[in-house]
């Protein structure tokens, strides 16, 4: 597996995985490898929304710069875009800040059949929040456990849950920022807070590896993917996608049989009345 899998609690150290990995591949395998891992992927995508009896929970966390956009350019891509959406969770709006901290995700996890990947997600209530100090401690800190719960019901739904956190250095980070600055078609990403974060890069570390040791679990398990390379972040989390799904693939199938004979027998009998 490319990416570091968390599927239990325990400590995790980002210190430990390298930012710069590459699998062994230069950058043009990867993309070759990316080329047959998005048709397969399509295929098990479209199985998913054509059985109808699970979806599936793809959430994206990282840095500014990580490669959200990024991922959901290329690996969401390669996906029927029918069956698939993206909800995106910026500051909390006045509303949203009159419920509690999952209400606005609730509304937005997928149906039955359906892909939704989340551009953050609830877990920017456990990481910001907690970094910017925007609620006092015990209530940030009761979140992990209720993100647990809210996962758990999720998966107790037939919704499966895989979560990514994108992994680049400080100094990538900076190097992004300014090609950003140096591109006009990059223009609307131009924000001064992605560098009035970057003194706090240390608490966010800590926060995410409490984040993720806190939360991970079998049934919703954290990926931590080294994201310097663009290329291998997107194989990486194909790669992760793929091992998710391909389990599903024989029951989507024999799904999709007994619907089909279904039909069959309905659509006979039609015929047999004309």
């Amino acid at each position: 597996m490319l990416a570091k899998r968390f599927d239990s609690p325990g400590k995790v150290s980002l210190k430990e995985i390298p930012t710069n990995a590459d699998g062994g591949m230069t950058e043009p395998v990867a993309l070759a490898r990316f080329a047959k891992q998005g048709e397969e992927l399509a295929e098990l995508q479209e199985l998913l929304f054509a059985a109808g009896t699970h979806a599936l929970l793809v959430v994206l966390q990282g840095r500014d710069t990580a490669g959200k956009d990024g991922t959901i350019k290329g690996v969401a891509g390669a996906m029927n875009p029918g069956g698939t959406r993206v909800a995106s969770f910026k500051v909390p709006t006045p509303q949203e800040k009159a419920h509690d901290f999952l209400w606005r995700i609730h509304k937005e996890v997928p149906g039955r059949g359906e892909t939704v990947y989340f551009n953050r997600s609830h877990y920017e209530d456990v990481l910001v929040v907690r970094v910017h100090n925007l609620v006092p401690d015990p209530v940030w800190k009761a979140r992990y456990d209720q993100i647990v719960a809210f996962e758990k019901l999720l998966t107790s739904s037939n919704t499966i849950v895989v979560k990514f956190c994108l992994h680049i250095s400080k100094a990538e980070q900076e190097k992004r920022l300014l090609a950003r600055e140096a591109d006009p078609s990059k223009a609307w990403k131009l924000n001064p807070g992605d560098w009035e974060e970057r003194p706090f890069w240390d608490k966010y570390t800590e926060a995410y590896e409490d984040a993720i040791s806190k939360t991970a679990a079998p049934q919703a398990p954290w990926y931590v993917v080294p994201g310097d390379h663009k290329w291998f972040r997107n194989v990486a989390i194909a790669e992760a996608l793929i091992e998710t799904l391909r389990p599903y693939k024989d029951d989507w199938k024999k799904a999709l049989e007994r619907t089909g004979a279904a039909q069959k027998v309905a659509i006979a009998q039609l015929r047999n009345q004309t």
